[in-house]
Order: structure tokens, then sequence, then C-alpha cells
């Protein structure tokens, strides 16, 4: 331990921490702006500094370790002067639009401002190169507004391992952006939207869908159709004052319907779907790999044989629901393509089955169907303008609006969210049981996947302890699993003592570890689940600001526990996708399913 004193407050604190650790554990505020706990610790805006005792110059906190005996004051007259002094030369820098700006009073620059009682600007002078790229489907950089505190540069190069995103040029030409004045269209970006959530101003967000979806709204002609995400679900109260995690599923879909939407289904409804599409596609590139490698008893070869002569064998598989994850393989590792499931995400297939199914339903032209996403996910805005993302000429999905944009829009049409009584999905594709819940979550895809094909080929459910199959539950970066088949059913028999290697990661840094090992052919797993940002769906790239990890486990609980408060939790026993099977697509990966639910991916240059 070390003893320091800060503000006249005898402390003590383990060796190593910062100045700025030390305050914050003994409940004493240091202005601070670029910091982001665990992550991005540079001291480049300088707000943060203190005056130490013996020290010529004022130390930034957030990078100061502490020293025994030190004597620290984090708000002498030294100190708050020169925290508006740097204040002041920031703003000097940045636009003064604040009332007509998206990040108004959720600004952290504005708060920042607040904090420390700014009251007038006395520095004026030129302002740094101003561009706005909006030649993302996805992200807007607009970088009249960066105060390069360098948050999104850690973020993509550190955490997401994309690396797109760096400081070009010097001194007061310094901007944020891609090499060579890249524009983000035309670069490797995952579209993850990572760097929206940690940008503290408006230099980095989302594309904005909110005028495509009231136009919509306000046609006569257009039914307009909506589906909401489970990640949503945990994570919209926070823009109404709830806590994090606080689950508003019925206040949701009430303030949907008031503000005029036809019909509010659940993408959850999709997602078991997508359990049973990718579930079964799972099962059969498994039983081509025992064929292809003669691991198979004689009398079950003669049985599948001719089904299996051309199938695909490739392991592992990888799972296919996040958009920001497919383009990255798309970009790093397009030679292995083959590994992903051939399914579309969730959001995709019940878009696709608005327009057919439900439409042929209702007796309406899919023309005058208007489809839109609430997401958690940035990335999800891109993956509605790929071309393989249409059925018939039409899109599946028409916009997506992630859960920011959904809290602006439900303010402006003037509804009162806290006061809302529950309302319920529509029929019938509002049904959902709580495999198609944890999809929202880090696993969830995985443990859903498991516990409908264990029980497919076993013939009994899944053993989990507590609910849950707990080693690929938590935050970690990879977390792994092992499932021993034993007593299977006759027709996969020949399973017996095979063990199923699965691994769970979230994240694209992690993505990339994964990936290297099957490129070196030294992965020992059979099943991969992917999920492109840290934590999953409820920390996406869309999600209400801000998110720690404290945040994400908040959300995390919220999206288990409406899984366990559910009777249908496996997403083969739903009554309505037993039903929409019967009518209308056949059987998992049949004719019509392929049709509709599945895609294939694009090769794409890494620079």
């Amino acid at each position: 331990m070390v003893n320091l004193t800060i503000n006249n407050k005898k402390i003590s604190v383990p060796e190593g921490y910062t100045i700025f650790e030390a305050a914050k554990e003994n409940n004493i505020l240091i202005p601070h702006f670029c910091y982001m706990e665990g992550v991005h610790q540079i001291g480049s805006c300088r707000i943060c500094v203190v005056e130490v005792e013996g020290a010529k110059t004022l130390q930034a906190s957030c990078v100061t370790q502490v020293r025994e005996g030190m004597v620290v004051r984090t708000n002498s007259e030294r100190v708050r002067r020169a925290r508006k002094v740097l204040y002041e030369l920031m703003l000097s820098d940045h636009p003064k639009d604040c009332l007509s700006c998206s990040r108004n009073q959720s600004c952290e620059f504005q708060k920042l401002g607040e904090l420390i009682q700014i009251e007038e600007f006395r520095f004026e002078g030129e302002k740094s190169k101003t561009s706005i790229d909006d030649s993302s489907p996805a992200i807007v950089r607009d970088n009249s507004k960066c105060i390069l505190c360098r948050r999104c540069v850690t973020v993509c190069n550190d955490i997401q391992g994309v690396g797109i995103l760096n400081a070009q040029l010097r001194g007061f030409e310094t901007m944020i952006a891609p090499a060579e004045e890249m524009l983000l269209g035309s670069s490797a970006c995952s579209y993850c939207g990572q760097c929206t959530v940690v940008c503290p101003v408006g230099a980095l967000k989302e594309k904005d869908s909110t005028q495509a979806v009231w136009d919509a709204l306000l046609d006569p002609n257009k039914v307009v159709v909506v589906q909401t995400a489970p990640a949503i679900r945990a994570a919209l109260g926070e823009e109404f004052g709830y806590e994090p995690g606080t689950l508003v599923t019925g206040k949701m879909v009430t303030a949907l319907k008031e503000m005029g939407f036809d019909y509010v289904f659940d993408t959850n409804f999709a997602a078991d779907l997508t359990i049973m599409e990718e579930g079964t596609e799972f099962l059969e590139r498994v039983k081509s790999f025992f064929y292809s490698q003669n691991l198979m008893l004689p009398e079950f070869l003669k049985k599948v044989r001719i089904h299996l002569e051309d199938k695909d064998p490739t392991l592992p598989m990888i799972t296919s629901c996040s958009p920001g994850w497919i383009k990255f393989i798309e970009h790093h590792y397009p030679d292995l393509l083959g590994h992903l499931s051939s399914c579309k995400s969730p959001h995709m297939m019940l878009g696709a089955l608005c327009k057919t199914y439900f439409a042929q339903k209702i007796g309406l032209d899919p023309k005058n169907m208007f489809v839109v996403s609430v997401m958690p996910c940035t990335a999800k805005k891109f993956e509605v303008t790929r071309p393989e993302m249409t059925n018939d000429g039409y899109p599946n999905v028409d916009a997506v609006l992630t859960t920011r944009e959904l809290a602006r829009m439900i303010k402006d049409a003037g509804v009162d969210f806290r006061n809302l009584p529950d309302g319920q999905f529509d029929s019938p594709l509002g049904l959902s049981s709580g495999a198609a819940d944890i999809f929202g979550t880090t696993g969830g895809v995985m443990e859903a996947a498991l516990r409908t094909v264990y029980e497919i080929v076993t013939g009994r459910e899944l053993p989990m302890e507590g609910l849950h199959v707990k080693p690929i539950m938590g935050l970690e970066k990879i977390k792994t699993a092992e499932l021993k088949i034993e007593d299977a059913k006759d027709e996969w028999a020949f399973l017996n003592g095979f063990t199923i290697k699965v691994a769970v990661t979230s994240g694209l840094s992690g993505a990339a570890q994964l990936m290297e090992e099957i490129k070196r052919g030294t992965s020992p797993y059979h099943f991969i689940e992917v999920m492109g940002c840290p934590g999953g769906c409820i920390s996406g790239g869309g999600q209400p600001r801000p998110v720690s990890n404290e945040i994400r486990q908040k959300r995390m609980e919220a999206i288990y526990k409406e899984d366990e408060g559910k009777t249908l939790r496996k997403s083969h026993e739903n009554p309505f996708i037993q039903k929409l099977y019967e009518e209308y697509l056949g059987k998992p990966l049949g004719h019509k399913s392929h049709e509709l639910l599945h895609t294939c991916y694009t090769k794409r240059s890494k620079y």
C-alpha cells in the first residue's frame, strides 16, 4: 500500500494506482474528459491536472502514479484556473451549435463546462479543418466537433482490432480519420459503431434514419411494420431515466403503437427461427464431417451417403447474426468465409417473412409494406443496404433505427413513456421463447443453439447449471465449453462419445484470435459464436451512452431474467415457429427456407 494525502485527506491505496484512481476510490471528484476506465488513459486533454507538492508543473492525474508521501491538491486556484483555460481553448475550436446538435444534453463536453463553471468564451481564432464524412451507410464523422480525445482510436485499434481510425497529419492540422484521408465508406470499417459509443461529443454518430421512418408513418399508402431486437428492451429505459438493466418491453410496445406503427413484431420470433435453421445447418455439417472423414459406422454410411455427398463439412461453423463481424471477416479473412453459417441475421429473416408470408396473410402487396428494425447496432444500417438482403426485388428491411434514435422519436412524438401501460407484441410474429431473449448478450446464441441441438440429437433437455450454460456466460473476451454426446437417438448414434467443443467471443479482436487458430489449422472447436461488440448486443454501437462493464452486467442480467421468466425456453418448442414450417417453409434448410432465410457473403480487400 502507498500512503499519500489528497486535499488534506490521508489515504492509502495499492501500489500502481494513479492519482485519479486513488481520488475516485476515496470519493474525491477530479474533472476529466478523455479518460475511460481500464481502456483509455493517455492524458491527452489535461483536464484532470492536479497540483503535486514538489512538482514544477501540474500533473495529469490519470497517468501519474501515486508515490509514498505524495501530497496532492485537486482544487487549488492554480488547478482550477488551468482547467478553465484548457477547456476554453478546446471550446475555441468547437462549434457553438449545441441547441441543434444531436448530443445536446447528452454531451460530455457540455457537462464538463457546467462542472467546472465556464461562464464566458474568452478565446477566438482560426478553426481546424472542417469536413463531414457521410459516405458510410452507418456512421457519420464530423471533424468540426472532434476534440482529439482519441477515445475512438483506442476502441478501434486496441479493443476491436479493426484499426481504421488514427490521428492523421500533425499540429493544428491533426484530425482523426482513416489513412490517406480515405472515407469511412471506402475503408475496411466494420461499422460496429463502438467509436460512436465512446465519442464524448457529436463527432461520431449513427447515420440518422428517423426522417425516413417518419415519412413512412405519415404515408397513408404504407403499412409500416416495426420489429425490436432483444437487447433494446434492456437498455431503452435508460433514455427515459430508468436504471440500466430495467426491462421496459411492454412500455416499448405501447410507445411504438402510439407512434403509429401498424404492426409491432418481435425480432425474437426470428431468433427462434434462426436457431431452427442454424442448429440444423450445424448438425448437417457435423454429419457431413463424419462422412468425409469415414468416422461413421458402415450401417449409418449407407443411410446418409446419398444426402451427404454434396453437403458442406466445413467446421468449425461460425454464427452469422452480427453484421459488423460479417464485414470484418469479409475484409480480414475472406478465404475463411466458408466457416460462416449461411443464415441471415434474425431481423433480416423477419423482414423477409413480413414481405412474403405475412403480406400474403393480410392480402397486401409487399411494395406497400415498409419494414423498420429497431436495433442496438449501427452495422445493421449497412446490412440492409447489402444487395444480398432482398427477395423478389424488395429489400428485406427498409430502415434501421438504433435504440438512441427510437428514444428521440418517442420524445418527438410527445409520448409519455414512463406512464405508458404495458402492451403486447402482435401475432403471429410476436411470440418467442426465452432462448431468443438471450440472443441479446454474448453467449446467448450459442446457448440457445445448444438447447435445441442437444435435444434433437438425444431427445433429452440440455443439462444446465442454474438454468444456463455457465462456462459461456459473462464478459470475458473468449469463453469455451464442451458437451459430450451420450445415448443419442438412432439417427445420431454415430455421435455417441463425441464431444462438441464450442467457443464464444464478443468484440472483433477476440474474433481475430479465433480466426487465426482456424487459419493455422489449430482450432479445436466445432461451433463458434461471434458478436461484433464487447458483451454482445447489450453494448452495441447504437445503445444508450455511457457503456461500462457495470452497465453491461446489469443489461445482461435483465436479458437472462427475461429468459428465466418464460415457461417456453427452447426455440423448437415455439408453437408459431412449428406452424410457420407447417404452413409455409416446409422444413429447416428446405427450398423455401434457403430462398428467404439464407444468404452468401462477399470477399473484400483489406485496404
